[in-house]
């Protein structure tokens, strides 16, 4: 038994409380090492008190792990516990203090600990959220509603971009959608920036108290929520507050008043005067030079003045939520004191944060509901568009990263495939609708929120900034009806069955260019199957899927031992 791979701690994502009297456990060990697993528990302080047995599960594997997990029902709020395990030809007790060839006596001071069931730390993801699909919208490239509201310089709808120039996109655009939107089976929208700013993304806000006049004002923005609301659909902004625009009015007084401005600290300026441009000296945003100078959140006025901010516009304009822009550059303690704040204000807002790799440390549940996943979509390119991993390989990282992570915070991630800071999927692809098509049976069968980002519905492509922010195609002869209809025909089958929203995820298969699994939610279950190449492939699960109706895709072939899974192909089988 490989020993330096069995690990347990009792904490987060190993154990959390799913309420106040249930615990849920989770062990991992090396992959088709251990046979059984069973866990010993008892009350804290029932000192004489004989331990009940459980065994544990096994719920996922990879390419070098197995994850082993069960929930015990305690009768009080805390738990000691340790673990029998076997294989084939040997049998060992693990404890917080190591292994042993025999059980522990009953006043062993080595257990592993779950002090007490804390009612605040139990996490709860917003009621809402298993059941959306959530969609992107840049707002200055979706649709120009209000023409008397276009910057002097507004080009002609659909040219090719460049980084600065404008095209009249705004909130009267969006509202004028709404029942695009509702008929392609969105329920839920994310905006990028809206705030007053000079640039064509508002990532460098000149004012949090005010909507960019190029795109209305508050009450254009209360219109569109409110429509929104009316028509199912939520809203939630974009909060940027790692870092400023340079017209910010704080960072404005330093350059004026240097050292004596009571907003000095507010910023972390290296040296006085202020000098602007590729040397500038102060600190800012990654590479972005002067125009986004960085906000000390370690100062109590930087917080107290964005804590308002993301109250505010909960308060003034009801929106659903927030997406937190380079969250990773913030403090914990901010984001704590935000959570707090957001969640008091409106108690079902979900919080979103910008993590583009490993997001554990946010998501213990004290801290945001989810993140952009990120690895989520890293995994989708190099698997279905590029065909640079096998499903062996796409397994195990979704696998990992789902492990990290509290089973209800998997639940809240976004699990996008393009955004406004990547290339699109379809570039990404070269072209191949085909591989795009099996991407998006993926995404919206997989535990997670399915995103879309504003026409990818339609086949738009293009490359980085500035390319993937190109216009919106509203012209029906330039859209491919192909990935529209195909999107449509998933969000259905999505929305109509929760196993797909609310079912637990097992991977039964991930050899070659198959990935297949099964969603499943009480009694009833959804099985997909997916072959990611151009030739045919076998798998031999045939009674797992032989018994089903299909949802989705394509037909497949039953054999005697095994089914004929035909070339770049998804099934969908309930």
């Amino acid at each position: 038994m490989i020993k330096q791979a069995i690990f347990h701690k009792s904490d987060t994502p190993f154990a959390y409380s799913l309420n106040k009297d249930e615990l849920h456990i989770v062990l991992k060990a090396a992959a088709k090492d251990i046979k059984r697993s069973y866990i010993f528990y008892r009350d804290r302080y029932d000192w004489n008190g004989k331990f009940k047995v459980k065994p544990m599960v096994r719920t996922q594997s990879d390419e070098l792990f197995d994850y082993f997990e069960t929930t015990l029902k305690l009768n009080k709020k805390f738990a000691y516990y340790f673990y029998l395990i076997s294989n084939n030809s040997e049998k060992i007790y693990y404890t917080e203090n190591g292994f042993f060839d025999s059980k522990p006596p009953m006043n062993y001071h080595g257990y592993f600990q779950f002090p007490y069931i804390c009612e605040r730390d139990i996490f709860f993801s917003p009621s809402w959220t298993s059941d959306c699909i959530f969609y992107q919208i840049f707002p200055e490239r979706f649709n120009n509603g209000d023409k008397s509201n276009d910057p002097g310089n507004v080009m002609k709808w659909g040219e090719k971009p460049s980084s600065n120039t404008f095209f009249g996109g705004d909130l009267k655009g969006i509202i004028e959608k709404i029942d695009y939107l509702k008929d392609l089976g969105i329920n839920a929208i994310y905006l990028t920036p809206i705030f007053l700013s000079p640039s064509t993304h508002k990532y460098d806000t000149t004012d949090y108290y005010v909507i960019d006049p190029h795109f209305g004002d508050i009450e254009t923005a209360k219109e569109l929520v409110k429509k929104c609301h009316e028509n199912g659909i939520k809203v939630i902004f974009d909060a940027v507050f790692n870092h400023c625009g340079y017209n910010f009015f704080a960072f404005q007084d330093v350059i004026k008043n240097g050292r004596s401005s009571k907003y000095w600290d507010w910023f972390n300026i290296y040296e006085y005067p202020i000098k602007i441009g590729d040397d500038c000296n102060y600190e800012v945003f990654g590479d972005h030079a002067w125009r986004m100078p960085k906000l000390m959140t370690k100062n109590p006025e930087v917080r107290k003045y964005l804590l308002e901010v993301a109250k505010y516009w909960i308060k003034e304009v009801d929106i659903d939520g927030w997406r937190l822009d380079v969250a990773n550059e913030i403090d914990h303690h901010f984001w704590r004191e935000f959570r707090d704040v957001v969640k008091s204000t409106k108690s079902d807002s979900i919080i979103i944060g910008e993590v583009m790799h490993d997001a554990s440390p946010w998501l213990k549940g004290d801290q945001f509901d989810g993140v952009m996943n990120y690895p989520f979509r890293n995994a989708m390119i190099d698997f279905f568009a590029k065909r640079t991993i096998n499903s062996s390989k796409f397994n195990t990282i979704l696998i990992e990263n789902m492990m990290k992570h509290i089973e209800a915070v998997n639940r809240c991630m976004f699990n996008l495939i393009g955004s406004h800071d990547t290339e699109r999927f379809l570039t990404m692809a070269d072209g191949n609708v085909l591989r795009m098509k099996l991407a998006i049976a993926f995404q919206f069968t997989y535990t997670g929120i399915p995103y879309i980002y504003y026409g990818d519905e339609v086949g738009m492509t293009g490359g980085y900034d500035p390319d993937c922010r190109m216009c919106m195609v509203w012209d029906d002869d330039k859209q491919n009806k192909e990935i529209y209809n195909f999107y449509k025909k998933l969000i259905s089958i999505r929305k109509e069955n929760e196993e797909l929203r609310y079912g637990n995820y097992k991977t039964l298969c991930a050899e070659g260019s198959i990935i297949c699994f099964e969603r499943k939610y009480m009694d009833n279950s959804i099985v997909v199957v997916i072959n990611n190449s151009d030739k045919s492939a076998k798998i031999s699960i045939h009674d797992i899927i032989g018994k089903r109706d299909i949802l989705g895709m394509n037909e497949y072939q039953l054999k005697k031992d095994y089914a004929v899974i035909e070339p770049n192909s998804a099934y969908i089988l309930k």
